[in-house]
């Protein structure tokens, strides 16, 4: 038994050992001040004694510190996963997470804060703000007040004078020294929560128990036996129960060092991966079956081998997706060749819900070629699990025979944060635990995976729902098609999305089939990462679909004629007719879009990582415009924080909204550059301001120009303009001045009237005219039509938007009482501060409308309101 009730002891103890042991991030910043952060977060006034506390971050050290110290500081801590590129899908996920975790805290880095959107339901800190104010509260001013970085909620913080702030884990007096009362911590209480991957529906928080984390580890750490003076090597994000428990954790338990590296330069030269190993003397590491066959490859074209000695390596833990036999035996013989055991590579099987790896095959891949295994066994379970295969018939099957499979035992989580259905749709009499997963256990106990119960596509260890895809693909077809399936097919050493089509008429023309193809690779790439097969069914084809009575597809039917090769001849027609169709595309690119120098290479790869996909997998040019493969608002932010740190300088919004073509935005960035760099600055008139941004420029007919709501940005009309794409015109919008510099706010509606007309008549000299104005834009809209036809120019269209799309639930979450704070805030009638109070405080209490304003009335009593 170990000696730990939680997982304060564990890091406690190993802090204050003999020979304390290092942790080594790579490439990450030096923050040092883990108690003053501590102290901090327990005097924020929205922070709770075991209320959740989100944790939003990218980098190893930033997940580490935060994570500690809101467990020192008595929260709960909830580990972020990775933001949708999609718009629509972000917004739902946050207002899932706020209605879940109740409005919790958030904290994260500031550049993330205009993810998140302009929701007040999650109460965000950036953590640049946090340490700063940590640094300088030390002395623990009474009712101090801090403000956050832009979007950051306020932060007010209790006063204390020389009292002592208490928790479960220690106290702080006021002069800022910390005593532990971590034994007051039982082993049943939460230590954090993890998300799944929302595959199935909404995401949903596992709870983890420090009872449960600490057997869990134990296993874990019994399952080989690990030199006490080597390190762990983890490069998967630690919102990842692999990086967190298998490595993190594991190796505080074990009390040797950890390293930590960003999973970007890994993943983009896997020859580092083992020069880590080889510099650092690893014993303990994790890769998944994708990343051990990029890996072999990338030796296999080495013309002169490396100097490495692997012969620390005693574990390459391998999870989250099949393991190709071939690739194991391939990887073992390049860990071989330089010092590892064969048997080094120890495929496994875990979930979120299981503490991450919780069986594990340590004969891998000798047992599996004994067997005739083409998949690697997942093996067996370790002390605190316990597995079975059940039959459709709700029996126990037999040896060889498959089944859903499901477990039970102490590392298995015991429910959902409060999703009182899904936990019990999550087990079966006898707490067994309903995977989702279809395998067999062999007649040697180990258990071989045959499936999901679910129609999800596991890419890269990434489950995605096949009907999410088919939807994203079908809005971005529109009526292109007359119908189409999406399924999983087996790619070289992962799963793949695939897409078959039937064609709306025959024959299909050749540039028809290549549009076609590239709209749905965008669609799958912002929804996956991943470049999909797509091939068109010829009519001879149609036949084979298995469609149900009722007119269903079976992707699971279709999948398995894919891999009979029932479609194969399908695929070659396609192939030569994609071929025949970008034979002029790849001339064009050969002779002018690929990228003249490395500004536009590098804007490509930031591009690419705007997208979370290689720039490859994209297929972009420097001529590829960045609305056409999928670009939203939210993209053009997220473009903006990539390119900064490389120039290491701001990058206006606006650059990236005036060039939407690769070549055209590195020509307008290198040219902003000199022009920061100048010594002179000259002034700048109003009149000299151009406020056409071109967010689609292509297209035959009449431009339509959109004119900005009252804030005077414009990136809301980027979703519209996708709308449009199909229709074949151009797409214009009109910016306010005064967001950057040297320009100055307009004075007034005639002189933004002014502009505004001179710069449509100076992009389109002649009519007729499209113009549609948001909120407030449509009074200036309807202002600039009267100049244009006053001038004997046709105004064929103007239109008036006053709502955004998708607002009725984030509309339904608002009262009458916060509406009412809001239109008295618009109204100049109290300050923001004064409304934000009010939201936060009494005057959100439920009561009738009367005794809310009632509320804002005596609000509106006091200095300086009267």
């Amino acid at each position: 038994m170990h000696p730990w009730k939680n997982i304060q002891q564990v890091l406690k103890d190993r802090a204050d050992s003999e020979k304390p042991r290092s942790l080594f991030c790579y490439s990450f910043g030096n923050i040092h001040i883990p108690n003053e952060i501590t102290w901090t977060i327990q005097r924020l006034k929205q922070f709770r004694i075991g209320h959740p506390v989100l944790l939003h971050f990218e980098d190893h050290w930033d997940f580490i510190l935060w994570f500690w110290s809101v467990v020192f500081a008595g929260g709960l801590s909830v580990l972020s996963s990775p933001l949708s590129n999609i718009e629509e899908d972000r917004h739902k996920h946050i207002q899932n997470l706020s209605t879940l975790l109740e409005s919790p805290i958030c904290f994260t880095r500031s550049k993330f804060l205009p993810f998140f959107g302009n929701s007040r339901d999650i109460h965000l800190h950036s953590i640049e703000n946090v340490i700063g104010k940590s640094e300088q509260e030390s002395s623990h001013a009474d009712n101090s007040r801090t403000y956050g970085d832009n979007h950051d909620a306020e932060s007010h913080l209790k006063g204390h004078n020389d009292d002592p702030t208490s928790n479960f884990d220690g106290v702080f007096t006021g002069n800022g020294t910390y005593h532990s009362q971590a034994d007051g911590v039982k082993g049943g209480d939460l230590l954090m929560l993890m998300l799944t991957s929302g595959s199935t529906g909404n995401a949903k928080a596992v709870c983890f128990t420090h009872e449960q984390v600490l057997d869990a580890v134990s296993g874990k750490a019994a399952m080989r036996v690990l030199p006490r003076d080597r390190p762990f090597l983890n490069w998967i994000g630690l919102d990842h129960v692999a990086g967190l428990l298998e490595i993190h954790l594991q190796a505080l338990w074990l009390g040797v060092d950890q390293i930590h590296v960003s999973a970007a330069d890994i993943v983009t030269s896997p020859t580092i991966f083992l020069e880590l190993i080889s510099r650092h003397r690893v014993a303990l590491t994790f890769a998944p079956n994708l990343f051990l066959a990029k890996l072999v490859a990338t030796f296999e074209s080495l013309q002169q081998s490396p100097k490495l000695d692997l012969s620390s390596l005693v574990c390459v833990t391998s999870g989250g997706e099949a393991n190709d036999i071939n690739t194991c035996i391939a990887a073992s013989t390049l860990f071989s060749k330089y010092g590892a055991p064969h048997d080094v590579i120890t495929a496994g099987f875990g979930m979120t819900e299981t503490c991450a790896g919780s069986l594990y095959n340590t004969r891998c891949p000798e047992y599996d070629v004994s067997r005739g295994y083409t998949v690697a066994s997942l093996g067996k379970c370790i002390t605190g699990i316990e597995m079975r295969i059940v039959t459709s018939e709700g029996q126990v099957a037999a040896s060889d025979e498959s089944g859903d499979l499901e477990v039970r035992g102490k590392v298995v989580f015991k429910g959902y944060y409060r999703n009182e259905t899904a936990t019990k749709q999550a087990f079966a009499p006898g707490h067994w635990f309903r995977t989702g997963d279809r395998g067999f256990i062999d007649s040697n106990g180990n258990l071989n995976m045959v499936g999901r119960a679910k129609e999800v596509i596991n890419i890269n260890g990434v489950k995605i729902v096949a009907a999410d895809v088919q939807t994203a693909v079908e809005n971005a077809l529109g009526n292109r098609v007359a119908r189409l399936v999406v399924f999983s097919t087996q790619a070289s050493h992962t799963e793949q999305v695939t897409v078959a089509y039937i064609p709306k008429a025959f024959p299909i023309g050749d540039q028809e089939m290549m549009d076609i193809a590239r709209l749905v690779t965008q669609a799958c790439v912002i929804r996956t990462a991943s470049r999909p097969l797509v091939f068109a069914l010829r009519e001879q084809s149609i036949p084979l679909l298995p469609v149900s009575t009722l007119g269903k597809i079976s992707r699971l039917k279709v999948s398995r004629l894919f891999e009979d090769g029932e479609f194969a001849a399908d695929l070659e027609f396609h192939h030569q007719t994609v071929l025949r169709a970008s034979g002029a595309a790849k001339q064009m690119y050969m002779s002018g879009s690929k990228p003249e120098n490395e500004s536009e290479g590098a804007l490509i790869e930031n591009v690419a990582e705007t997208l979370g996909a290689a720039s490859d997998v994209l297929d972009i040019t420097s001529e590829t415009s960045l609305f056409d493969i999928g670009f939203t608002s939210m993209h053009v932010i997220k473009l903006k924080y990539h390119i900064e740190p490389r120039l290491g300088t701001d990058v206006p919004v606006v650059l990236i909204m005036k060039n939407p073509t690769i070549r055209a935005l590195a020509a307008d960035i290198d040219a902003y550059m000199k022009q920061s760099q100048g010594d002179s600055d000259e002034p700048a008139t109003i009149e000299d301001y151009d406020p056409v941004v071109i967010i689609r420029g292509e297209g035959s007919k009449t431009p339509l120009w959109m004119i900005h709501p009252g804030v005077g940005e414009v990136l809301v009309f980027i979703g519209l303009a996708q709308c449009l794409a199909q229709d074949d015109r151009p797409v214009f919008a009109l910016r306010a001045a005064g967001f950057e510099s040297p320009y100055q706010r307009f004075e007034s509606i005639n002189q933004t009237v002014d502009i505004y007309t001179a710069a449509i008549r100076r992009c389109q000299p002649r009519g007729p005219y499209a113009l549609a104005g948001y909120s407030y834009g449509t009074m200036l809209a309807f202002e600039i039509s009267k100049r244009l036809n006053a001038d004997g120019n046709k105004v064929g269209f103007l239109g008036s938007l006053n709502l955004p799309p998708h607002i009725k639930q984030r509309i339904r979450t608002l009262e009458w009482n916060v509406c009412l704070l809001h239109l008295s805030h618009f109204l100049s009638l109290i300050t923001e501060d004064v409304a934000v109070n009010a939201v936060n405080q009494s005057v959100t209490a439920r009561g009738s409308n009367q005794s809310i304003l009632c509320s804002v009335v005596v609000v509106l009593s006091w200095p300086p309101y009267m």
